[in-house]
């Protein structure tokens, strides 16, 4: 495969989420320069690279929490960088994308002065009108699908650095979003608990049918449960294809990163 090689799949009318030629500086400094991307409906891409290269800021515009300086970025065919929220026009539609996204933080985000139940609630309390006795039998589903029933009365400083990641996990499928996004979902976890939380996100694709987008720098995790593989190296896009093909090419990028390699393009800072 030659480098710069990038899967941008034709024959589905309706892809997930497109990027063009997306760009971000902060100051002089250019955090992402140029990407462009397709992630079909139904993937689990992970989008890898260095700490510090761009890939948390590519979520944070996915989202709307950061603007890019350039490039379109569109959600099931809805342009999301042409909507803005000041705007009483564009107010809706926003809102409405945004819905249909599941975010689960770096730090899992939780409220440490709530319990679980009220944790894993709080999406639909917020954002629907549903009864809080059919609010109180979908947080019972949610938790028992990453595994933990029962733990609703539990508060947040009673758990696991793992059971807060799963009760996150709770709270970020609780609107049955289209796309899940995962910023670093193995942070800070031993490596067995790192593979529960990729069988969690296999388990959870599996069953609900929903995309997930997850940044990471773990390269056990990529080969895991990736069915599209990403790699940014300061702000490009080095290569951007199916897992398959990502993990058999001879990109050098892709070869210094899987091998562990401190030779190579990737510099060490």
């Amino acid at each position: 495969m030659p480098e710069g090689f990038y899967y941008m799949p034709k024959t589905d009318p309706a892809p997930a989420v497109v990027f063009e030629h997306i760009s971000k500086s902060f100051g002089k400094q250019c955090v992402l320069d140029d990407v462009s991307l397709v992630i079909p409906k139904g993937a689990v891409m992970v989008m890898l690279g260095p700490s510090g290269t761009g890939k948390s800021v590519l979520l944070r515009c996915l989202v709307g929490l950061i603007r890019p300086d350039a490039g379109r970025i569109i959600v099931f065919g809805e342009e999301l960088t042409a909507l803005d929220e000041h705007r009483s026009a564009d107010r809706g539609k926003l809102f409405a994308l945004r819905r249909r996204f599941g975010m689960l933080f770096q730090d899992g985000a939780l409220f440490d002065d709530m319990s679980v139940g009220d944790n894993v609630a709080f999406p639909m309390v917020q954002h629907t009108r549903l009864a809080p006795a059919e609010i109180r039998r979908q947080v019972a589903e949610n938790l028992e699908r990453v595994g933990l029933p029962g733990v609703e009365k539990k508060m947040v400083s009673e758990l696991s650095g793992g059971m807060r990641k799963r009760v996150a996990f709770a709270r970020a499928i609780a609107l049955r979003p289209d796309i899940v996004l995962c910023d670093e979902p193995s942070s800070g976890l031993d490596p067995v608990m790192s593979a529960t939380l990729d069988e969690l996100i296999l388990e959870l694709h599996d069953t609900l049918g929903m995309t997930f987008i997850v940044i990471s720098h773990d390269t056990a995790e990529a080969r895991k449960i990736a069915t599209h593989i990403g790699l940014l190296y300061k702000g490009k896009l080095q290569i951007f294809d199916t897992a398959e093909r990502v993990l058999n090419s001879s990109h050098s990028h892709v070869k210094q990163f899987f091998e562990r390699n401190t030779q190579g393009p990737i510099k060490v800072l």
